[in-house]
């Protein structure tokens, strides 16, 4: 009885839609293959049954769905287009086109079928949500409009809130923002998501109490850095800069410290006259706000002007990735620059011997090391 039971509410959900050669089909068969989720053998049977030319709307319905569960969007796609040619304005096959050419990438051939049900049913909430996750471009119109619109239609669904409260907060229309997501967690108040996404909007709108107050107790539920972020901006905002300093110093424990976290230290250690620590986390934020890579790229720049003959941008290139990391390839590449295009044997010496003292590697710059050693001797020999 409990097996009739299942295999009515397939039979319900279009899951075992029979048309042409129904008796060729083992119900018992087709039904185990469902229970153990083995769509792809079930996609399979059914294939080899009523063939690659089937032209009924619910075996071809039924085939694709089977391809499609079992993770074969090629074969799911041909079937569910097939039934699309016979039915254009059926919602479930749209839906399942569009989702098969999203997760193939397809992403303009998703919009096509989703702004096909748009057409028929204007209030579908799910076809909204689904539209604007194809747009990635945080300033998009249509991403903003179709979120709007699926907002309309159901304000309590968190992730639509969170998303529109985006897109408002990227065009800086806080209030709207903070209105978008107050509604929602009206709706649903232990929504840890919807609350963490007020808290840099709040603060945006000096609400800096409901953020420590909020922020704080968030964080009793566990540590997260986007939220020790704003409860240490809101204490900075309020004059509290020890407080700041100490939740700006948990994200700094965490190796979650960035440009903007180092620059509120600073600010909050200057702001009570310790300037020795004020420093230290001034140079800390120059240095996070400075690539790591920034010598290796005016190196490179500097052998691009060289190459092309602009010797005073090639030695002033050199010379400006210096300023950011002392590197033995820098240092190699201006005593060659001065030993053989400049002709400035000083010079050149000068840096072939920081080049040593640099420690290049023994294995990887083995020639080099013994060109400038040679070069030391030679252009010892000529003082």
């Amino acid at each position: 009885m409990k097996k009739l039971l299942i295999l009515l509410a397939l039979v319900g959900l279009s899951l075992a839609g029979y048309a042409q050669n129904t008796s060729a089909v083992d119900k018992e068969k087709l039904f185990d293959f469902y229970q153990t989720q083995r769509y792809a053998d079930a996609a399979q049977y059914l294939k080899g049954i009523y063939g690659e030319d089937a032209n009924d709307f619910k075996t071809l319905s039924q085939i694709g769905y089977c391809f499609l569960m079992a993770g074969n969007n090629v074969e799911a796609e041909k079937f569910y287009g097939k039934a699309y040619t016979l039915q254009p304005l059926n919602l479930p096959i749209l839906f399942s086109l569009g989702s098969i050419n999203t997760k193939r990438g397809n992403t303009e051939k998703a919009k096509l079928y989703y702004s096909e049900i748009v057409k028929i049913d204007s209030n579908n909430f799910n076809v909204y949500k689904l539209l604007a996750n194809l747009y990635n471009s945080p300033k998009d119109s249509l991403k903003l409009i179709y979120l709007l619109k699926a907002n309309q239609i159901n304000p309590l669904e968190s992730d639509v809130a969170v998303d529109l409260a985006e897109e408002h907060a990227a065009y800086q229309q806080y209030e709207k923002a903070y209105r978008v997501l107050d509604i929602a967690i009206k709706g649903d108040s232990d929504n840890l998501v919807l609350q963490r996404a007020k808290l840099p909007v709040a603060n945006q709108l000096k609400k800096f109490a409901e953020v420590i107050t909020a922020g704080e107790k968030l964080l009793k539920d566990g540590s997260d850095a986007g939220v020790i972020k704003d409860v240490a901006k809101a204490y900075y905002y309020t004059k509290k800069y020890q407080k700041a300093i100490d939740f700006f110093k948990q994200l700094e424990a965490a190796a979650m410290e960035n440009e903007a976290t180092l620059y509120y230290t600073s600010l909050s250690y200057r702001a009570l006259k310790n300037y020795p620590q004020a420093a230290i986390y001034t140079r800390k934020t120059i240095d996070e706000a400075i690539s790591p890579n920034t010598s290796s790229y005016y190196s490179l720049l500097g052998l691009v002007y060289e190459e092309s003959n602009q010797l005073a941008l090639a030695s002033a290139a050199y010379k400006k990735g210096l300023q950011f990391k002392t590197t033995a390839t820098l240092y190699y590449r201006l005593a060659v620059f001065y030993d053989t295009r400049l002709k400035q044997e000083k010079n050149a010496l000068k840096y072939y011997n920081l080049y040593l003292k640099s420690k290049p590697s023994l294995t990887d710059d083995k020639e080099e090391i013994k060109f400038s050693k040679d070069r030391i001797a030679q252009l010892n020999l000529t003082d």
